[in-house]
Order: structure tokens, then C-alpha cells, then sequence
């Protein structure tokens, strides 16, 4: 475990997903703390408010002791900095991911110089995964229990169903 280093994980999480789960065990091994980070993307419109997406990540990653959530608004690097973290995380499921987490990437270290990103790879089970996926699945009442929490999973029945499983 690198020690007293800080690793933020940031994501929209529109549903956190066991992809998103699995990238968070592996970086929850190699850190000391690991900082979930709900991010808001202008660009995209989540299904779910924020609070509901806070509420479903402390359900994820209720059983991780060096995991916590936050939640922030504007730039990465500097929620990373008031976070006193050197490290921001990013998920690699395919080769596609990789062209724009690159570029981000160097945006960020051009902006913050001493914040380095990592990329994880999730287990390969997880590489097709998607939270845009995942929706579409449960929209049409497919079987999503391979794919998220039984917490996500009862959410995401309820958004399209008005009821709990």
C-alpha cells in the first residue's frame, strides 16, 4: 500500500456499477485513502439526482475502511488539491477509453503539475460494462443483477418501474 497517499475516483456513477466496484477494491489495495468523487458533467443528464447517486456509492463502498465519497463541482485538480491528493484515478475498460482519459490526463498534469493519474483496469468481466448500459438493460426490465448492487439494482426498478423489487 503506497502510504499516506490520497487517490481521488472520480465519476458521474449514473449508476455506480460492480466495474466502477471493482476498480475501487483495486485502488482501495494499493493507496491509503481513496476518495470516491461524484462529479458534475454539464454535459451529460443523469437519470439519477446526486443524492440518489451519493446514496447508492455509500452502499458500494460500505464495506472498504479506507474508502469514503465526496462530491464536487468544477475543476478536478483542484477538489484534488483540497483533497491534499497526488493521485486521480481512471478506469480503462478498452482501448477506446484510452484517447480521451490520455488527454484528460495531460490537461490535468499541465494544470497541477504534482497530481498524477493512474489507470486501473478492472477485472475482465467488467470490460463491457457501462453505466449507459446498464440503464438501457434495466429500461427494458433485463436481468441487471450481474451488473450492480442488489441496492443499484432495486433504484434502478424503481426509476423505470415506480416500484422496488
Amino acid at each position: 500500500m503506497s502510504k499516506n497517499i490520497t487517490a481521488i475516483y472520480p465519476g458521474t456513477f449514473d449508476p455506480i456499477t460492480l466495474g466502477h466496484i471493482d476498480i475501487i477494491h483495486r485502488a482501495a489495495n494499493i493507496f491509503e485513502k481513496v476518495v470516491v468523487t461524484l462529479a458534475v458533467n454539464t454535459s451529460k443528464k443523469p437519470l439519477f439526482n446526486v443524492e440518489e447517486r451519493l446514496e447508492m456509492i455509500h452502499d458500494a463502498i460500505d464495506k472498504f475502511e479506507n474508502v469514503s465519497v465526496a462530491h464536487f463541482d468544477g475543476l478536478l485538480v483542484d477538489f484534488a488539491r483540497e483533497q491534499k491528493s497526488l493521485v486521480i484515478i481512471r478506469g480503462l475498460r478498452a482501448i477506446s477509453d484510452f484517447e480521451y482519459e490520455f488527454q484528460m490526463a495531460l490537461m490535468n498534469k499541465k494544470l497541477a503539475r504534482e497530481i498524477s493519474t493512474v489507470f486501473l483496469m478492472p477485472n475482465e468481466k467488467y470490460t463491457y460494462l457501462n453505466s449507459t448500459i446498464v440503464k438501457s438493460v434495466a429500461k427494458f426490465h433485463g436481468n441487471i443483477d450481474n451488473f450492480v448492487t442488489k441496492f443499484v439494482a432495486d433504484q434502478l426498478h424503481n426509476k423505470f418501474n415506480g416500484e422496488r423489487s
